[in-house]
């Protein structure tokens, strides 16, 4: 058979792989905190057809003479630019203005005190949509902790090295600050502190694992900053807000996807034209076998 035939083939799934990464980037165009995906081509292994040949008194050298066998999907990365703000006026929103990530954890100890967060399983978003729970703590949507330090117990006592954020319900207000401390209000009309919200920082965050519903997971690629050991195990792994390049908390909006609808669309045309291409080729080189068979005839 035809090697271009084969070519044409390995063309149409890269290109159909291609499709299904920009179609899930339209798709996600609203969702806060997304980050896009970018899909990479890499040509496949070539035959050699004849070798190169270095040159002498008599001749000079020749050139390798190869064919491709094709392309293939050389990798599929997360693009973790700045999204656009968008601005609620709503104090549980949070937008990141800089580098680092929320962290999330599920599986965290009631009392709250413990530093070790090596039991729990921590996951990071950049989105910042929060609500408040029925004991008061600061949770996603989907009811995993906000991860930070120096909560309250049921008295509204602070506890050292806590785990999580905790409003008390005796709070008249309250506020967040640009390096996560939210402060609140008291019955007495006192300020008081409620915790410092904490961030992850990544040296390379496009190493981190999709897992759904705005989350991300840790990899062994993901640069992680830590105390030296590459795993998040204490409060003092995570940084604050406003320290050592971290970014900035701002209360009242949203961290948007960073989808540009404009490059998508050419995106798609091109992997739509790609596409139809390589189903040419396929096409050309069936003719050409035809004729093939038809020259008995």
């Amino acid at each position: 058979m035809l090697r271009s035939m084969y070519a044409g083939i390995s063309g149409m799934k890269g290109f159909q792989t291609k499709l299904d990464v920009v179609g899930n980037n339209i798709a996600n165009v609203n969702t806060s905190g997304y980050k896009k995906g970018r899909i990479t081509f890499q040509d496949m292994m070539s035959q050699s057809i004849k070798g190169a040949s270095e040159p002498t008194d008599q001749r000079g050298g020749i050139n390798p003479s190869q064919v491709g066998l094709g392309s293939q999907v050389g990798s599929i990365d997360n693009i973790h630019q700045q999204g656009n703000r968008q601005t609620t006026n709503r104090t549980l929103d949070l937008q990141l203005e800089g580098d680092g990530m929320f962290v999330f954890g599920q599986g965290i100890a009631e009392n709250a005190g413990a530093v070790d967060l090596e039991d729990s399983e921590l996951l990071f978003s950049r989105a910042g949509n929060m609500y408040l729970d029925n004991n008061g703590y600061v949770v996603n949507s989907n009811g995993q902790y906000l991860i930070g330090q120096n909560g309250l117990d049921d008295a509204g006592n602070p506890i050292a090295n806590s785990s999580r954020i905790r409003i008390p319900e005796t709070a008249q207000s309250f506020s967040i600050q640009g390096n996560g401390i939210v402060n609140y209000v008291n019955a007495n009309g006192e300020t008081q502190e409620a915790g410092q919200i904490m961030v992850a920082k990544f040296s390379n965050p496009g190493g981190l694992e999709k897992v759904g519903s705005n989350m991300f997971r840790s990899s062994v690629n993901d640069g992680v900053f830590t105390d030296g050991d590459g795993i998040l195990n204490t409060l003092a792994d995570l940084a604050e807000p406003e320290t050592n390049g971290t970014a900035s908390i701002v209360s009242g909006a949203l961290e948007m996807s960073n989808v540009d609808l404009a490059e998508e669309f050419t995106e798609m045309i091109t992997a739509q034209r790609g596409f139809q291409a390589n189903t040419r080729i396929i096409t050309t080189s069936d003719e050409i076998l035809q004729e093939l068979v038809n020259l008995k005839r």
